[in-house]
């Protein structure tokens, strides 16, 4: 029996209510559509976020659709990376409180990331809509390997962005290059050089762009991030000292879901053994140097969306070894309709080549590295072992040379004072990725600058649960929502509205691994 199945039975009943609901009111419309009662229904008085769309769910890739069923609503803008790629970014938004901005207004501006004066010259800028005290604060909603940002909108109210849209935060969802239309300054579909990208441009370029925009359309010179799976991947690479720290400072937290950065069991599996065992050139040869396998989006495009849902579903699962127990069914196919998007050749060679993520099972450490960091976890395992059974040395006395081990670790860590504070949520039942390991690396002082807010490890999740499950919201959504209130700068704070259920939150960051909480 599902784990769900009473509650399952129950959204199903709602959702046909208010299906039933919506075409008796536009059935009303019909028949007196200057009487006012368009929007309007003695079954559903009026409302601070009111449905302009409903009845039969018609499984089309629309965010904005979704979202006008729960009472907001979607505006596009288009954001231009330092490399040319023009990325869309979401912006939810409730239509009672506010002003669309122009079609001008949302086209992508010059390729320049945080211009000196994006926050100096705020006349046009978002918070201006709101008085101080009223405004919201921003986060920035990055999806996972293979999706859209609509993957954060297939729940109804239970949708992690419309939850913190209806919470009063000002909710964004990024995209990454390509994604369901490939657009470019100046390279064209079938130019390979279009499709010559990999995460770590995902990281440099798209991120940094899409958070510049989110700051320069609000007036705010902080948001907070939460990512799901690649979306993780992308931000530890782009804030690695190697590459873009200084983002970090853009950044008041950034929450990790299903966080990948250590490699799975799944990575075993024969299939993804094959991909590790063919040379780059025999990968090229079989996959192309344009988009990975796009024939995937033209069956998005011909098949109707039950099938594709039903499809989609299947072919993930077998895949990445996903179930749906813990998903509202109801909903599935819905889910899968923001899945696949384009993604190059070459972004799939990073995750599954030879010497790359699946031989090497990190995404900064080599596989040398790691069985350093394991052979030393196993080294302190056994001294604790050693000091609780056998009382043959106490911690203290070796304080001292704890300390020097603690400095070697850190010469190579791979983050230094920009990062931002981590929150992390775990799928305790995750076969893709390893976040325990994640968890442990930040334990073990591999990385004295990190600071962990939250961390928390959901023992029956799997690695899509922790967006798509029934109890996400209880599980995920609400410790967001506080985490992202709770590190939020103090002047921000002044100028925000609290978001509901953060009422009570105390400020100030204390350290969250201590007090690690396993569910």
């Amino acid at each position: 029996r599902r784990p769900f199945h009473e509650e399952e039975k129950r959204r199903q009943k709602a959702r046909n209510d208010s299906s039933s609901i919506w075409k008796r009111k536009r059935r009303r419309y019909q028949v007196s559509p200057r009487s006012g009662t368009d929007l309007e229904d003695e079954d559903c008085p009026e409302e601070e976020f009111e449905p302009t769309a409903g009845g039969k769910d018609p499984l089309i890739c629309d965010v904005g659709y979704y979202a006008r069923r729960v009472g907001l609503d979607v505006e596009e803008f288009n954001v231009q990376t330092e490399d040319g790629f023009i990325i869309a970014l979401w912006h939810v938004y409730n239509p009672k409180d506010y002003t669309t901005v122009s079609p001008l207004g949302r086209a992508q501006d010059e390729p320049i990331v945080f211009p000196k004066d994006y926050l100096a010259d705020s006349s046009a800028t978002l918070c201006q809509q709101q008085p101080p005290g009223k405004q919201k604060y921003p986060v920035l909603l990055v999806h996972g390997l293979l999706q859209s940002a609509g993957a954060y909108c297939t729940n109804d109210d239970d949708s992690l962005a419309f939850y913190l849209a209806k919470s009063g935060y000002d909710v964004w969802l990024g995209n990454n290059r390509c994604g369901f239309q490939p657009r470019h300054q100046m390279l064209s579909y079938n130019d390979p050089r279009m499709w010559n990208w990999n995460i770590r441009q995902m990281g440099v370029m798209d991120l940094p762009a899409l958070i510049s925009r989110v700051l320069s359309e609000t007036g705010f010179s902080k948001l907070g991030l939460v990512c799901h799976s690649q979306g993780t991947t992308e931000t530890f690479v782009a804030l690695a000292k190697e590459q873009r720290p200084e983002l970090g400072d853009k950044i008041s937290v950034f929450c990790a879901l299903a966080p990948a950065v250590y490699a799975g069991p799944l990575i075993g599996k024969m299939y993804f053994k094959f991909m590790r065992i063919i040379s780059p050139g025999m990968f090229r040869i079989m996959f192309g140097v344009h988009a990975f396998i796009p024939f995937m989006m033209l069956m998005h495009r011909w098949l109707p969306g039950s099938i594709y849902g039903a499809l989609g579903y299947r072919v993930f699962s077998f895949l990445f070894n996903w179930t749906d127990a813990r998903w509202d069914r109801g909903l599935r196919d819905r889910m899968f309709q923001f899945a696949p998007v384009y993604v190059s050749a070459e972004s799939m060679r990073w995750w599954l080549g030879r010497e790359c993520f699946a031989s090497q099972k990190c995404i900064l450490a080599t596989r040398e590295e790691g069985r350093r960091e394991e052979e030393e976890d196993e080294e302190d395992e056994a001294g604790l072992e050693e000091y609780f059974n056998h009382g043959k040395a106490h911690p203290s006395e070796e304080h001292e040379e704890r300390s020097e081990s603690q400095q070697w670790k850190g010469r190579k860590a791979w983050y230094d004072e920009h990062v931002p504070p981590l929150a992390l949520w775990v799928a305790g039942n995750d076969e893709l990725v390893d976040g325990r390991r994640l968890l442990r690396r930040f334990e073990r002082g591999r990385e004295p600058h990190v600071k962990v807010v939250h961390a928390k490890i959901i023992e029956e999740y799997e690695h899509l649960d922790v967006i798509w499950a029934m109890d996400m919201i209880e599980k995920v959504g609400r410790e967001v929502k506080q985490v992202l209130w709770k590190t939020a700068p103090p002047e921000a704070k002044e100028s925000c509205r609290v978001p509901e259920g953060c009422e009570s939150i105390d400020s100030g960051i204390e350290s969250g691994l201590e007090s690690l909480e396993v569910s």
